[in-house]
């Protein structure tokens, strides 16, 4: 499978392109590669698709939020491509396209930019948000989950048309069955000619005579449907997944919504997550810390045993290396920091308190110093080392 390019190489346009910039340049390539002027060419056909691939995406704030974050990987919810069930714009066809942004174009290019249904217009069902809450086991190694999702769903008696059968239409009056309006407006550049969906018919180009007893017209019912989403490893909080085609779907047939997934990370109460890295707080006693030993900590799949050197200070930062989560996008694993305190007894015995004062007469615990003349600042940046 090939790889992605990204969708400002895509369309020619810097990051920080604003959203004028990025319809121009979309206008501009969906033009140059569009079917009608590239009859029988496969590689302009996937080019157009390519392009409003990724207008789609840029020119929906939220999605281009996601993309500028998380990369493609944001948008498909397969870091490298590999999850199922998850799927980009490429899974639409050109019908899709045409029905999504069509009307960016207006009657300003003679209507070429329509559907093979004769410039009708494709309803589409709104998208839908649901949250799924992961532990960081399940962030670590990805996971799959199946959920049952409260939706509309397309009247089983109709179709998802809305009508009785297949005679229990008529011809849009308002448009004549084209499923657009064409205005043409005097302006201080001149005369404008721009197309719109037709409002009587909502693009169809038809009117239902006789409606489906069961959805009354409308071609949707309230439903339930059981999704199985694949989610890949490394995913964080707040990251969205797009799911195509599993939103509510449309009135009178057409293109379903989207399932939009929205991460959220449940707390772990022993490890706290800082990017893929983790930070473990070790708690260790004055014995560990004068003489050194072998202490267990926690990590994202068991516990692993560490040694404490002789003479380890509070505040030292022992970096597993890998040990953290993996990179969404497939860039290597973060490490586990563990961050030592030492623990000193609230009270003490009449016998531990004169073993304390024998200690405190000793050469070495006469003076207080900063353990190799390290000051609070050099030891904060040994742990971003």
């Amino acid at each position: 499978m090939a790889e992605k390019r990204d969708y400002y190489e895509v369309l020619g346009v810097q990051k920080n392109a604003n959203a004028d910039e990025i319809k121009k340049a979309y206008r501009k390539a969906a033009i140059q590669y569009h079917p009608d002027k590239n009859p029988g060419d496969k590689e302009a056909e996937e080019k157009f698709k390519e392009a409003a691939e990724a207008y789609d995406v840029l020119s929906n704030p939220d999605k281009r939020a996601r993309y500028d974050q998380f990369g493609h990987a944001g948008m498909s919810g397969a870091a490298g491509g590999g999850a199922s069930g998850f799927e980009g714009f490429g899974g639409f066809s050109m019908e899709d396209i045409f029905s999504q942004f069509g009307d960016i174009f207006g009657g300003h290019f003679g209507g070429g930019f329509r559907s093979s249904g004769g410039g009708r217009r494709v309803n589409r069902g709104s998208d839908i948000r649901i949250k799924v809450r992961l532990t960081l086991a399940e962030i670590a190694s990805g996971v799959t989950k199946k959920l049952k999702i409260n939706k509309t769903v397309a009247c089983d008696q109709c179709g998802g048309t809305g009508a009785r059968d297949s005679n229990s239409y008529s011809t849009c009056s308002t448009c004549n069955g084209t499923g657009y309006v064409t205005r043409i407006e005097n302006t201080f550049f001149g005369r404008m000619q721009t197309q719109s969906s037709c409002p009587t018919c909502g693009g169809t180009g038809k009117v239902i005579t006789s409606p489906c007893d069961k959805c009354h017209g409308e071609g949707t019912l309230r439903g339930q449907e059981v999704v199985e989403i694949k989610i890949p490893a490394g995913v964080g909080e707040g990251m969205a997944l797009t799911v195509s085609g599993k939103g509510n779907a449309a009135p009178h047939g057409g293109i379903n919504g989207d399932l939009l997934v929205i991460i959220e990370e449940e707390p772990n109460a022993e490890l706290l997550r800082d990017g893929n890295d983790l930070i473990h707080n070790l708690n260790i006693t004055i014995p560990t810390a004068l003489l050194g030993g072998t202490v267990e900590v926690p990590t994202v799949d068991g516990r692993a045993k560490i040694k404490i050197a002789p003479g380890t200070h509070a505040g030292k930062v022992l970096r597993l290396g890998g040990k953290g989560l993996p990179d969404v996008n497939g860039y290597g694993h973060g490490d586990e920091l563990v961050v030592v305190d030492i623990t000193v007894p609230a009270k003490l015995n009449a016998e531990e308190k004169r073993l304390v004062e024998q200690l405190a007469g000793q050469p070495d615990f006469q003076k207080a110093e900063s353990v190799k003349n390290q000051n609070i600042f050099e030891r904060m940046k040994s742990f971003f080392r």
